[in-house]
Parts: C-alpha cells; structure tokens; sequence
C-alpha cells in the first residue's frame, strides 16, 4: 500500500510568507495613516483593512479544512477497499 506524505513548507518560505504579509499590512496601514483626509475616512479604511485581514485568514483556514476533509475521506475509502481486496480470494 502506497502511503501519500504530507508536504511540508520550508522554514525559508514560511519567513518568507510572514515577512511579506508583514510588509503588505504596514504599507498599506503607512498609506491610510498618511492619506489626505479626515480620521473619520481614515478609520473606516482601517477597519476595511482589518475585517479584509480577518476574512482572508478565516478564508484560508476553511479551505485548508475542506482540503484535510476530502484527503481523510480518500484515505478512509482507500483503507476500505484496501481490505475489501485483502479479504477476496480468488481462487474460492
């Protein structure tokens, strides 16, 4: 029976992933702060930002699940007829 391995990010493109998630929050935080504008304007922009923020890591987790979901669901179903076959003999 084949087994699939799991994938596993580099520690390199983690940092890497971190760093520019960093860096695209504080540019865009930097341009709302400097924006011509009263706070009022500035702070339903931040509040975009934040809930836009939020949204895409719940976005990113519920995908992540439904991919963990169907890989448990094949592995289950290969598990099944794994033994189905197991338990066949032929030759009967």
């Amino acid at each position: 029976m084949q087994t699939s391995s799991s994938q596993k990010d580099s520690t390199a493109w983690v940092i890497q992933t971190w760093i520019a998630f960093g860096f695209s929050i504080s540019m865009t935080t930097f341009g709302i702060v400097n924006l011509p504008v009263n706070s009022w304007v500035k702070g339903f922009m931040g509040m975009g930002l934040a809930f836009s923020v939020g949204s895409t890591f719940t976005l990113a987790k519920t995908t992540r699940d439904m991919h963990e979901a169907k890989r448990l669901t094949a592995r289950i179903d290969e598990a099944k007829v794994e033994k189905l076959l197991s338990q066949h003999d032929p030759l009967k």
